[in-house]
C-alpha cells in the first residue's frame, strides 16, 4: 500500500482520492478528529476562517496499514458527519468511531466516475470492540450469528443516500 510520508508522528497521509483509494471499503477506527483553524459548524453551516484548505484531519488505524494514518477531510458532508459524531453527539469511553471511505460502494456504479461532488465517508459510532469484530474473524469466536451482528452494529451512523 503506497501512502505518502509526513513529518509529524504519523508517517502516512492521505489527501487526494487517489491516495485514499488504498483503503477504499476498509473499516477504519478513528484515533482523533481535529478540525483546522477554528473550523466549526454553526446553525447547520460550516464556518472556516481558512478557505481552500481541508476542514480537518482525522488520524486512524486500518488493517491495511501497519502504522497510523492521517487523512485530510475536504468534503463538507464528510466533515459534518465527523463533527456530528465527535463534537455534537460525543463519544463515550465504551464507544469507538469507525468509518469506511469509499467510492466503490455507491448505489449506482456510474457515480464513481463522476463522484467528485459526493461524500466518501460512512461514519459510525459503535460499541468498543466492534472494529476488532469487523476486521478479525478470529476475535471473540464465541460470538456467532445474531449476537456477533449485534455487537458490530452501529449505535448511530451517518451515510449519504448515494451509498449502498
Amino acid at each position: 500500500m503506497k501512502i505518502n510520508s509526513n513529518t509529524d508522528n504519523t508517517k502516512n497521509t492521505l489527501l487526494k482520492d487517489s491516495e485514499w483509494a488504498a483503503i477504499d471499503g476498509e473499516a477504519c477506527r478513528v484515533i482523533s478528529f481535529d478540525p483546522f483553524g477554528g473550523t466549526t459548524i454553526k446553525e447547520g453551516k460550516i464556518t472556516t476562517p481558512i478557505k481552500l484548505m481541508p476542514y480537518a484531519s482525522v488520524t486512524f488505524e486500518c488493517k491495511k496499514a501497519s502504522e497510523k494514518i492521517k487523512g485530510f477531510i475536504t468534503h463538507k458532508t464528510d466533515f459534518t458527519y465527523l463533527w456530528t459524531a465527535f463534537k455534537e453527539r460525543g463519544i463515550k469511553p465504551n464507544e469507538e468511531v469507525i468509518f469506511f471511505w469509499t467510492k466503490k460502494h455507491y448505489k449506482y456504479k456510474f457515480l464513481k466516475f463522476i463522484s467528485g461532488s459526493f461524500p466518501r465517508l460512512w461514519v459510525m459510532v459503535c460499541h468498543k470492540g466492534a472494529y476488532e469484530l469487523m476486521t478479525d474473524p478470529s476475535y471473540k469466536p464465541e460470538l456467532q450469528g445474531e449476537a456477533r451482528f449485534e455487537a458490530e452494529r452501529p449505535i448511530v451512523e451517518w451515510k449519504h443516500e448515494v451509498m449502498e
